[in-house]
C-alpha cells in the first residue's frame, strides 16, 4: 500500500509543481525517485513531526499542496494540536499519510500503535478521513485527496492482496461491497479486511453466506448510500482494528440511530483498551481477538445466539 501510494504521488507531482513532499526522517530510501526528479519539492523535518503539520499548513497557505508522511500515530497524537490549529482549522489543503495503522507496527507495542486516531480525528471539522483496505482504494483515495481543496488524512496499514475487481469504482463515503452475500453482513475498514476474508471462507465452508462491505470513508459518511446497504441487511457484524469507542463501529451507530434502523449487531474490535504483547501481527492480533480465527469463532457464537 505505501509503493502505490508512493506511485501516484510521485503522478500526481508530474502533473503539478505546487504538490510537494513531507516527510520526518522515515522516506529517506522509498522517496529516492522523488528526492532525484524533484529536489526542490522534498523536504525533511527529522524528527519533529508537530513542525512538518505547522510547515505545511503555511505552505497551503501559500498555494501548495503538501502531503505530510510520517507514522500515523506520530500525526494524529503527537501533532494533534498543530493538526487541529493550524490545518483543519484554517481549512488547509494539507494532505496527512499516515503509515502503520492499526497494529501494524506489532513489534514497537502500543506508542506505535494507531487504535484511536479514527475516534480523534473524525471529530475534526473539515477534515476528510479514508481508511483503504486494498491497494485499489489507496489508488482512488490519491487522486480524490489531491481534488478536495482542503485537509484530508489517510490511513496506511499493509496489504498486498486485492478482492476487488479491475476497474471497480469508489465514492466517497459510499459504502463498497467487496464480497455479496444474503445471511450476514460484515462491514469492515482497512487492512484488518485480510483476517477478514479468511474468517468468511471459514464461514462459507459452514455453509453461511457473507456480504463484505468496506467502509473506506470514515468522514463524511454518505447517509444515504449506507442507509440503502443498511435496510437489506439481516445480521451485522462491524470489524475494526481499532478502539470501538469513536472507530468505525461509533460511526457506523450514528447513522443506524440517526435513521432509526435496526440491527442485531456485534462488534469486533477493541473494546476500551491497549492492544496486548509484541511480535508478528498475525500474532499480536490473535492476542487481541482480531485474528481469522477469532472473528471466525466470535461470529459464529453470534449467528447462533440470534
Amino acid at each position: 500500500m505505501r509503493d502505490t501510494y508512493l506511485k501516484i504521488l510521485y503522478e500526481l507531482a508530474k502533473r503539478d509543481s505546487n504538490v510537494v513532499s513531507l516527510v520526518c526522517d522515515n522516506g529517506l530510501i522509498i522517496y529516492d525517485d522523488f528526492r532525484r526528479d524533484f529536489p526542490d519539492r522534498y523536504y525533511n523535518f527529522g524528527i519533529a513531526e508537530a513542525n512538518m503539520v505547522g510547515a505545511a499548513a503555511g505552505m497551503a497557505s501559500c498555494g501548495k499542496i503538501p502531503f505530510v508522511y510520517t507514522i500515523s500515530a506520530f500525526i494524529a497524537y503527537r501533532a494533534y494540536e498543530f493538526l487541529r490549529d493550524d490545518v483543519c482549522f484554517q481549512n488547509q489543503n494539507v494532505k496527512l499519510i499516515g503509515i502503520g495503522s492499526g497494529l501494524t507496527y506489532s513489534t514497537l507495542g502500543p506508542s506505535h500503535h494507531t487504535t484511536e486516531d479514527i475516534g480523534l480525528l473524525r471529530s475534526l471539522p473539515n477534515l476528510t478521513v479514508f481508511s483503504p483496505a486494498t491497494r485499489a482504494e489507496v489508488r482512488w483515495m490519491m487522486e480524490e485527496a489531491y481534488r478536495i481543496r482542503g485537509p484530508v488524512y489517510i490511513r496506511l496499514g499493509n496489504n498486498n492482496d486485492e478482492y476487488y475487481k479491475e476497474n471497480t469504482e469508489f465514492s466517497i463515503g459510499k459504502p463498497a461491497v467487496v464480497k455479496e452475500g444474503k445471511d450476514i453482513t460484515v462491514m469492515v475498514t482497512g487492512t484488518i479486511i485480510n483476517e477478514v476474508m479468511k474468517a468468511v471462507k471459514w464461514l462459507e465452508d459452514d455453509g453461511i453466506d457473507v456480504q463484505v462491505v468496506s467502509i473506506h470513508t470514515l468522514k463524511p459518511i454518505d447517509t444515504q448510500a449506507a442507509v440503502k446497504v443498511l435496510k437489506n441487511i439481516k445480521k451485522l457484524v462491524i470489524v475494526e482494528e481499532h478502539n470501538t469507542i469513536g472507530g468505525l463501529y461509533g460511526a457506523i451507530a450514528e447513522v443506524m440511530i440517526d435513521e432509526n434502523i435496526m440491527i442485531p449487531s456485534l462488534k469486533i474490535g477493541l473494546n476500551d483498551i491497549f492492544a496486548e504483547e509484541y511480535g508478528k501481527i498475525e500474532n499480536v492480533r490473535s492476542v487481541n481477538g482480531l485474528g481469522a480465527g477469532e472473528i471466525y469463532t466470535k461470529i459464529k457464537m453470534f449467528i447462533q445466539k440470534i
